[in-house]
């Protein structure tokens, strides 16, 4: 196979501030949340924080499909993209960092404004996030490459697609050509939020085409109404053949072959949340494409996981070597 995983996804460029509770507050956002913001209010934050409310702003390519396929091809796999972007300097810059990183990524730009994900941190490592889709959300079914899929060994697609009507038929188009071609399907299901809008749509898709279904403690709850982790695991496991939920510093549970598989959580000093569950995906998915088992890839995950929530960013500073993973493994 050409590649590992196919993602799809929103093109965001990710721009991390680190902020104060105060400033945050007077935003007026809730704490820990995404909320979708217009054009206008983008600039207006982003022109606050160039002003000296915050301590630091940096910025990548992101998006929760492309940082899981940002992680995957730092651990050694092989990805393609389906994102779209605009021809302003933002969208060159997100081209630029995903294909300087190895993806290959072929939807072609078009006019109007690229989108952004402003990441308020604060000092208890919660990110607040406002997301301006620009253009992103106008990827569509056309830029969905069926030869690059049948190339791949899963697609990932991200639930926030299911947020816009062009998105959306492009999520679902790919999960068609990938059973068309006998490629498997992950999903994640990505915020809480997304199951009140989308709940039936996404029962549907965990009950049918999806093969692997990623999630957290709380969309799990929010999905099955059930509290404790196991029940929520089995649950979905009695519709979806395989499931990885995380349970923030406790770990996670991986379900497969009618088997619960508890991963360990890594202690380490939390910097910013940014991005974990992103990371979790692509140490899986790594792992699942690469040779390794469940209990394997998961350990590999909740590694990444801990690393990153232990620096600023969404990003890997230091990626994983050959020899680490090797190590974690044995």
């Amino acid at each position: 196979m050409k590649y590992d995983v196919y993602g799809v996804g929103n093109s965001l460029v990710d721009i991390q501030a680190h902020v104060s509770d105060d400033f945050l507050a007077s935003l007026e956002y809730p704490k820990g949340g995404m909320t979708l913001v217009d054009e206008p209010t983008q600039i207006q934050v982003l022109e606050s924080l160039n002003n000296g409310n915050a301590a630091k702003i940096t910025r990548c390519a992101g998006g929760s499909a492309a940082n899981t396929m940002m992680g995957l091809v730092d651990f050694g796999g092989k990805g393609a993209y389906a994102g779209k972007t605009a021809d302003d300097e933002i969208g060159q810059f997100f081209l630029a960092d995903m294909r300087e990183q190895g993806i290959c990524i072929e939807v072609p730009a078009i006019q109007g404004q690229s989108g952004t994900c402003v990441v308020l941190i604060t000092d208890d490592a919660q990110r607040t996030m406002l997301t301006h889709l620009g253009v992103s959300s106008q990827l569509g079914p056309d830029d969905i490459d069926e030869a690059e899929i049948a190339q791949s060994k899963y697609v990932y697609v991200e639930g926030y697609l299911f947020t816009g009507d062009s998105t959306k038929q492009a999520a679902l188009k790919a999960i068609d050509l990938a059973k068309k071609n006998d490629v498997k399907v992950a999903f994640t299901v990505s915020d809480p939020f997304l199951i009140d809008l989308f709940r039936d749509e996404f029962w549907k898709l965990i009950e049918g085409p999806v093969d692997l279904l990623f999630c957290n403690l709380d969309e799990a709850r929010s999905l099955t109404g059930k509290q404790d982790p196991i029940d929520c695991a089995h649950i979905i496991h009695e519709h979806a053949e395989n499931v990885a939920m995380t349970l923030g510093a406790d770990g996670s549970i991986l379900m497969h072959e009618q088997k619960v598989i508890p991963i360990e959580g890594v202690p380490t000093k939390a910097i910013d949340t940014t991005g974990a569950g992103d990371m979790y995906a692509a140490g899986v998915l790594y792992g699942i494409t690469n040779g390794l088992s469940w209990q394997q890839a998961g350990h590999l995950a909740s590694h990444a996981a801990s690393r990153i929530v232990s620096q600023m960013g969404a990003r890997m500073q230091r990626p994983f070597t050959k020899e680490e993973i090797a190590e974690l493994m044995a």
